[in-house]
């Protein structure tokens, strides 16, 4: 399966390797990936987990070869990673050139200036109405550990709210503010304490029972009295909410509500957090999905497409609460090495002058329409939902009853790869599929994927 107007060349030395929307020459998984797997259960961990059974070659753009020839067009990006597309050019020119420089003296030894200058940029990108400052990590899950530190540390109070179905990350703090048990935190307890939940705006599903609109943000509400009840601010260090669930299901809140949990928040001296590790970059038409909401974060804590795969996390914050802990109370060995800082500002760079945020909406039009014309054609869909570039399709078995059809989620995922798609899952209920793909994306592309979508669902509509 392959469509000719999709053609990608790439000159490598004297090599040149054309790629297509998607060539499917073995069957998958080929020959190499199957010797591989045969590895991979032989040494590698039975927890680390996989989505499909592929060993990549190589991968540039919104493409993705396998080590049997096969190539695959990426909805993926790396679970929100590869933002500007795989490989970029002008990203792998400014990793090469910092190699032949240092690779790693360590922050907290001797400094260097790309941490300096990356810090510099995420202040200017993220300003608001005061002074911003910047420490950097390693991953996603470090990012939001380190902001509960330093907004316990400014409030010398323990609690932190987070939101039902919320996904934040592996390590033990991170974790305990996750919302899905399985997989994340089955038989690991006894979690970390002072933590507490409060309903999301999963509006499609709502806790309450409401119906948004016309609901007066009940979810809000609940918030209020639990403030009065279960809590009280004087224990609350930090809120802790993602403006767009991802891992949960690509929720996007409403606006009333994330402006109601600001203003709570200021009412009762609480760190508002936004976690914009999924949504960041450009990948929701803005370059934070908060910027949709007219919000101003205390911290903000971002990570997956900071340095287009190199590991890397920041936590950026108003300059009085990042400066509470006291010298070497944050920071780590290898967070913000000097690889992934020079590759985070050439990320920054390429995102605006490739103008990747307009480009974020259109892609997100095509796929979106795509997706509502399906929608109104198979009675399995039941929702349909996201911002700019980062949406989400909700499956289920009956519209009214809206019971979740993870099965089907599962079995379009594989009908797609098999025929060069790459899809990811989400959701409480594993029955969403997200599409975050790199935005460098072309219409061809994206709508080769919705092709194969749709012959997915047409043939479960035929069964």
């Amino acid at each position: 399966m392959h469509s000719k107007s999709c053609l990608h060349t790439r000159k490598e030395g004297l090599r040149v390797i054309e790629e297509r929307c998607a060539v499917i020459k073995t069957d998958v998984p080929g020959k190499k990936s199957r010797a591989l797997l045969k590895k991979r259960e032989k040494y590698v961990a039975f927890g680390v987990g996989c989505n499909i059974d592929i060993f990549i070659e190589e991968a540039k753009g919104a493409l993705i070869k396998d080590m049997d020839g096969n190539v695959f067009i990426d909805f993926a990006a790396g679970i929100g990673v590869q933002n500007i597309g795989h490989c970029n050019d002008e990203v792998v020119n400014a990793i090469n050139k910092q190699l032949d420089k240092y690779i790693h003296p360590c922050f907290h030894v001797i400094m260097y200036e790309p941490y300096i200058a990356l810090a510099e940029k995420l202040a200017e990108l993220t300003k608001g109405t005061f002074k911003r400052k910047v420490m950097f990590a390693n991953s996603g899950a470090e990012a939001v550990e380190n902001a509960i530190k330093i907004a316990r540390r400014y409030t010398n109070k323990p609690g932190i709210i987070s939101l039902e179905c919320a996904f934040h990350g592996r390590t033990y703090m991170a974790m305990t503010i996750t919302s899905k048990v399985k997989p994340y935190k089955f038989g690991f307890g006894p979690f970390s304490t002072d933590t507490y939940k409060i309903p999301t705006a999963y509006c499609y599903r709502c806790p309450l029972g409401c119906e948004y609109p016309h609901c007066g943000i009940a979810c809000v509400e609940k918030l209020r009295s639990l403030l009065k009840s279960e809590m009280i601010p004087e224990m609350i260090g930090a809120l802790i909410v993602e403006p767009v669930q991802g891992e949960g299901g690509f929720i996007v809140q409403p606006p009333e509500y994330l402006k109601a949990l600001e203003s709570i928040c200021r009412e009762n001296d609480i760190v508002l957090i936004v976690d914009e590790i999924q949504s960041g970059f450009a990948r929701t038409g803005k370059m934070f999905a908060y910027q949709h909401f007219e919000l101003e974060p205390d911290i903000i804590t971002m990570a997956k497409s900071i340095a287009a795969g190199i590991p890397l996390s920041a936590v950026v914050g108003k300059a009085e609460i990042m400066d509470a802990p006291s010298p070497g109370q944050i920071g780590g060995t290898y967070g913000g090495s000097p690889l992934g800082c020079v590759a985070g500002l050439k990320v920054i760079e390429v995102i605006q002058k490739e103008d990747l945020i307009e480009k974020a909406n259109n892609l997100g039009r095509i796929i979106k329409n795509r997706l509502l014309e399906m929608k109104e054609k198979y009675d399995c869909i039941g929702d349909v939902r996201g911002l700019g570039a980062m949406l989400g399709v909700e499956f289920v078995k009956d519209r009214k009853t809206k019971e979740p059809y993870a099965e089907l989620v599962k079995d379009v995922i594989n009908y797609a790869y098999k025929r060069g798609v790459i899809f990811l899952s989400a959701g409480i209920f594993n029955n969403v599929i997200r599409f975050l793909p790199p935005l460098v994306m072309t219409e061809e592309q994206a709508n080769y994927g919705m092709d194969v979508l749709e012959e997915a669902l047409e043939a479960y509509n035929l069964r």
